[in-house]
């Protein structure tokens, strides 16, 4: 997969200007993906923009460094429907996209359907091949 890696600060930093942590910390990591482990990782990209150039079909997936980063694209695209997805981390750990929603609990009136992408995307993820190794899902 074509992966865009966002950046933390507004138009990537600005050269230092707005913050170093592009040039400090994501280029050396997005670097040693692509040379170390063949993981077709590019960026920083300016975050107001990356989405959009996804949603055209130049990545087929975005990192991005911060949680609100990643879900305000994804709710204005797929409210409802959407899976957030942390990686990373020693277990699986999908979650719906609308948050807790302890505004209308135990009113009856919420939706499932993000509960069952995210049940069924976990499930997806947790299969493992002979080898152990866990079966692309994503």
């Amino acid at each position: 997969p074509r992966i865009a890696v966002a950046a933390l600060n507004p138009h990537g930093g600005e050269g230092g200007l707005f913050g170093v942590e592009e040039s400090s910390e994501i280029i050396p990591a997005v670097e040693a993906c692509r040379e170390s482990d063949g993981i077709n990782a590019t960026g920083p990209f300016s975050a107001d923009t990356v989405f959009l150039r996804a949603s055209r079909g130049e990545f087929d997936a975005v990192v991005s460094c911060y949680h609100d980063q990643a879900m305000i694209p994804v709710k204005c695209l797929s409210f409802g429907e959407a899976v957030n997805v942390t990686l990373g981390l020693p277990f699986i750990r999908t979650s719906v996209d609308h948050g807790t929603a302890f505004d209308i609990a135990g009113r009856g009136i919420a939706g499932h359907s993000s509960m069952v992408a995210a049940i069924k995307l976990a499930a997806r993820l947790s299969r493992a091949d002979e080898s152990g190794k866990a079966v692309e899902a994503l």
